[in-house]
């Protein structure tokens, strides 16, 4: 079974987080990171928020650290690990804002980008940076069709609806020829958008049984990676079974990697969980 870490410190989602990381630093996630990279993790994540109403962040959390800034970091201090953006909000972005800055960190990673990606749904954030919140879907699409155009290429070309463009240079570029694009959500909508335009889903807030209805629903293509969240917090050293459990039933649910949230009491004792887990991971 294929782990990737959601990472801790860099988004603060409550009830996922535990309380040390509210005092720990870029020291502690450097060491996280190079720990999950050593135990060969498939990628660790950082999400996206400019600013989020107080209000909201009691639910969806005030902490996210900036993607590209974190994952440059990490590209730096890792090896092998992917580095996944889950996710960026498509709309808040120009696509070739997206190809240049993430095909840059494509470029000095060695090809070690994931571009996981969300249409949006916190319509104040929108409204702060100028986006289209009303064709947020239609937005994306296009942007999708020309992301796909623009990473891996140097010269660009893209006419549709929102973006239309001509004969550009984009340099550096994406070493990868093919950038996974894994797409959020957690709609029937969010996962014919991940087929026709993705590499993987991504999808959030959904009991196991409910993804298994939604795939059993659709043709899924074999390369196509599930991405899906293996449930509450683990914490193998303590409870081996469980963690045991969680990831067969992900796995049950079609998932091609799990995505792992863990719970600890330091920093030091979240590596030593995340390297219990890679070791329960490697017998399913």
């Amino acid at each position: 079974m294929r782990l990737g870490l959601n990472s801790p410190l860099v988004t603060a989602f409550p009830g996922q987080c535990s309380p040390w990381e509210a005092d720990a630093g870029i020291e502690e996630f450097t060491a996280i990171a190079e720990a999950a990279d050593r135990a060969g993790y498939d990628h660790l994540t950082c999400s996206e928020h400019v600013a989020v109403p107080a209000e909201i962040a009691a639910q969806r959390g005030g902490t996210y650290w900036d993607p590209l800034v974190t994952l440059s970091w990490v590209a730096a201090r890792t090896a092998q690990i992917r580095l996944a953006t889950q996710i960026l909000v498509i709309g808040y972005h120009h696509p070739l804002e997206i190809a240049k800055r993430y095909g840059t960190l494509d470029m000095v990673s060695g090809g070690r980008v994931v571009l996981g990606l969300g249409v949006g749904s916190l319509e104040q954030e929108f409204n702060l940076l100028g986006a289209d919140f009303p064709q947020r879907g239609k937005v994306a699409n296009d942007a999708l069709d020309a992301l796909r155009g623009a990473l891996g290429k140097r010269e660009v070309s893209h006419h549709g609806p929102f973006f239309d463009y001509d004969d550009l240079v984009v340099e550096p570029h994406a070493v990868q020829q093919r950038v996974p694009l894994w797409l959020g959500g957690h709609t029937p909508v969010s996962l014919r958008r991940a087929l026709k335009y993705g590499d993987g889903w991504v999808p959030f807030g959904l009991p196991h049984d409910k993804l298994r209805e939604m795939l059993d629903g659709v043709e899924v293509p074999e390369d196509f990676e599930l991405v899906l969240g293996a449930g509450r917090p683990m914490r193998p050293l303590e409870d081996r079974d469980q963690a045991r459990r969680a990831l067969t039933r992900t796995k049950e649910a079609g998932a091609t990697i799990a995505n792992v949230h863990l719970a600890a009491d330091s920093a030091a004792h979240y590596i030593e969980q995340l390297e219990a887990l890679a070791a329960i991971a490697k017998e399913i």
